[in-house]
């Protein structure tokens, strides 16, 4: 009898162990550096706690409102010795702004300071306050000895704010593989990490949304989807809400930091695809500093990104272009090629 029962319990225990131990697929949502994310994946347990970890260490790297982070503990010039995850965002900063001929430079908050968001205080900005804060502004005037950030001023700050969020999801993504996870979708501020498919076996597909002349932030039109099969990342950067008219024509809010001045761009959305989402957000944010005719150039010197761009023409009307490696992840579009061939 005792027997019996015992071997009922476990096989009771089994068919538990086993329905448990199905994979399926979990969402994750919550706040993490100022913004919202979402996490998706095909597992047979919830990764929570592991999750947490990873963004609490990245914490304590990259993010200059935590004053313990390494990130400010550098703005602040005290004695730190930079990790893993600080010094490969460093170069990769370095490498983008170097291909984008500086308009990228992690040390140029200074000057988005001085003129404020949407140039809020251009009225009192003077030529001289700008020749003040470059003496202190330019990604070459900073570097790494080892794991040690040597500036030639020490008013120089960093400030990852335009690549941190595509390398946040990369990071989460490389934990997922680490725990066997093949499907999943990471995506932090709007910056995405992906690979395999979702819960209906598709491939994972992400909204472009329109620019609209809404200060609001109501207005949320998706005008385009790209659809990744691979393993990548997608960034967008756009100035949907933060542009000004000048002579009939939109102009992207856009800081030179090699002059100090704002530089007109027509750019309004840049949509980077690329191997990874720390590559895709810095390009992205580039594309948008750079205007559509270096991009353009600039685009065929980089290796394994491609790019969707809407920008404002001569007459002020919204356009397109991307490039051709772009089709693939354009299900939309892929119609109108055949049909042009």
């Amino acid at each position: 009898m005792y027997k019996k029962i015992g071997m009922l319990i476990s096989l009771g225990l089994l068919i538990f162990t086993a329905c448990t131990n199905q994979k399926q697929y979990f969402e994750e949502s919550g706040t993490v550096f100022h913004t919202i994310y979402h996490i998706k994946y095909e597992g047979t347990e919830l990764l929570t706690q592991k999750i947490d970890s990873e963004f609490q260490k990245f914490n304590l790297s990259l993010n200059p409102f935590n004053p313990n982070s390494i990130i400010s503990q550098v703005n602040r010039n005290e004695p730190v010795e930079a990790d893993d995850w600080f010094i490969e965002v460093f170069n990769r900063a370095k490498e983008v702004s170097d291909h984008s001929e500086g308009v990228f430079d992690i040390t140029c908050a200074p000057l988005v300071n001085l003129w404020g968001f949407g140039f809020s205080k251009m009225d009192s900005v003077t030529p001289h306050m700008i020749d003040s804060i470059k003496q202190f502004v330019g990604y070459k005037k900073v570097k790494l000895d080892g794991r040690k950030v040597v500036k030639e001023d020490p008013r120089i700050m960093l400030n990852y704010s335009a690549i941190a969020k595509g390398y946040a999801s990369d990071i989460i993504a490389r934990l997922l593989e680490r725990e066997g996870i093949n499907n999943y979708m990471v995506e932090i501020g709007g910056e995405v990490t992906m690979k395999g498919v979702n819960q209906n076996g598709d491939c994972w597909r992400i909204g472009i949304n329109n620019p609209e002349d809404d200060s609001t932030g109501i207005k949320n039109e998706v005008g385009e989807v790209v659809q990744l099969c691979k393993k990548g990342g997608v960034a967008t950067s756009g100035n949907y809400r933060n542009f000004y008219v000048k002579d009939g024509k939109k102009y992207a809010h856009t800081i030179d930091p090699r002059t100090g001045y704002p530089s007109e761009q027509n750019i309004l959305s840049a949509t980077i695809v690329a191997d990874d989402c720390i590559t895709a957000d810095a390009y992205a944010t580039a594309f948008m500093a750079m205007g559509l005719e270096k991009a353009r150039i600039a685009a065929k010197s980089i290796p394994g990104i491609e790019y969707y761009v809407i920008y404002s023409d001569e007459n002020g009307k919204h356009q397109i272009e991307y490039s051709k490696g772009m089709l693939q992840y354009l299900p939309s579009r892929q119609h109108e090629a055949l049909l042009n061939e």
